[in-house]
């Protein structure tokens, strides 16, 4: 079921009853062994397992089935937004994230720090996760360093977290379907921009691109891990219907990452700004701003991190963490609680995954299926089924009877 946007505005309705909907990024997990549990399953998640007795569960499909979904459109789809009606390149959500104010004219791309060899094979996609501080360096090398002003474009080179920055490239005639460099695996050369449009707009951005590309590798040539980079999303500013507008909710948006902050901006959720980067400190900041909003999203990244690195432990305790926090959120007295991930991030298999995500609904009228834990095989016979994600908002607002009565 995609969710219809026209019908859930007609029948929206405001009330007191607030709903939170607690995102454990790369939540889905495998056994390591044929028999054995899960991240989520091995974890020790007392709070979450009580919840899931008095819930119900479900699987949440982010795309379609058998489909690895990225974090952009996996998060639009969590919001009600079809992802393959609405494709949005991560460069657009890297720069909101920021708080960059994309205009008309604005191509965005989300670039990654790399390291090559001698032959120009990539050695390491994320150039060994330099600190935020080094890239702010390297970003200001570029922004000084490279230019596309003899073609009449400005650009903008600006740091995010870590290994990752945002090119932003201003000025008329930009567009087309364009490609990413980045090989996805090591030991292969970055790839080249490409436009796949056939329009004249995306064949001259294109060459634009990888004019800027081929200066930005020139110039970082001489460093000793981040000596290349890759760059990925490249799209403009969609211009989707806004999340308070289609269903009469104060929005807010509680995450570390900008990438999250940004797909949060997109669709027209106030981003709230806190110190700290853990469970507790978003939990503080989720009190903090409790009777300014009616809908919040709580944003938790280090699940999906630990899942790409393949530490299947370090998930673990990550989950273990969030489950800690849950008493703290739930003195704050929600109506409807939802705890899901994005997508699935195995820690066997170090990648986002196609598997569908463990998904959990508590709340005032959400009847209890049976399960005893929250986990893969328990949310698997759970009564919500298996389910596309974006019904997921939906749901939420019927469980906090936040949506009028359909027909006499």
């Amino acid at each position: 079921m995609i969710t219809n946007h026209e019908l859930y505005r007609h029948l929206a309705q405001k009330n007191d009853n607030k709903i939170v909907l607690l995102v454990l990024d790369g939540l889905g997990g495998l056994p390591l062994t044929p028999n054995g549990p899960t991240e989520l399953e091995a974890a020790f998640t007392p709070h979450m397992d009580r919840l899931a007795r008095e819930g119900s569960c479900g699987r949440a499909i982010p795309v379609r089935p058998g489909i690895t979904p990225g974090s952009g459109p996996a998060h639009l789809s969590l919001f009600s937004y079809d992802p393959v009606q609405h494709d949005i390149g991560r460069g657009v959500l890297e720069a909101l994230g920021i708080g960059f104010d994309l205009g008309p004219d604005d191509l965005a791309a989300r670039g990654n720090f790399a390291t090559v060899d001698e032959n120009g094979l990539v050695i390491d996609r994320r150039a060994g996760r330099i600190s935020t501080e080094e890239c702010i360096r390297l970003t200001k090398k570029l922004q000084e360093n490279t230019s596309l002003s003899d073609e009449g474009y400005e650009v903008f080179v600006l740091p995010v977290k870590e290994h990752r920055f945002v090119l932003v490239v201003r000025g008329p005639g930009l567009g087309g379907q364009l490609t990413e460099t980045d090989p996805l695996v090591t030991g292969k050369p970055p790839l080249p921009v490409q436009d796949e449009s056939g329009t004249p707009e995306g064949e001259h951005t294109a060459r634009l691109i990888n004019q800027w590309i081929e200066q930005a590798r020139n110039v970082l040539a001489d460093e000793p891990r981040a000596n290349s980079l890759n760059l990925r999303g490249l799209a403009k500013e969609p211009g989707l219907p806004k999340f308070p507008e289609l269903y009469k909710m104060r929005a807010a948006a509680i995450a570390v990452y900008p990438m999250y902050k940004g797909v949060a901006r997109l669709v027209g959720m106030e981003v709230i700004d806190f110190d700290g980067d853990r469970p507790h400190h978003e939990i503080e900041a989720l009190a903090r701003v409790w009777d300014d909003y009616d809908f919040f999203f709580v944003h938790i990244k280090k699940t999906d991190s630990y899942g790409e690195d393949g530490d299947f432990e370090a998930k673990m305790r990550e989950i273990e963490a969030v489950d800690q926090v849950l008493p703290q959120l739930l003195n704050l007295d929600p109506a409807v609680l939802i705890i899901t991930g994005d997508h699935s991030t195995p820690a066997k298999l170090r990648n986002h995954s196609y598997h569908p995500v463990p998904t959990l609904f508590w709340g005032q009228d959400v009847m209890p299926d049976g399960a005893l834990i929250f986990g893969e095989r328990a949310s698997e016979r759970g009564a919500l089924g298996v389910f596309h994600a974006t019904a997921i908002v939906p749901w939420a607002m019927g469980y906090a009877g936040r949506l009028a009565r359909y027909g006499a």
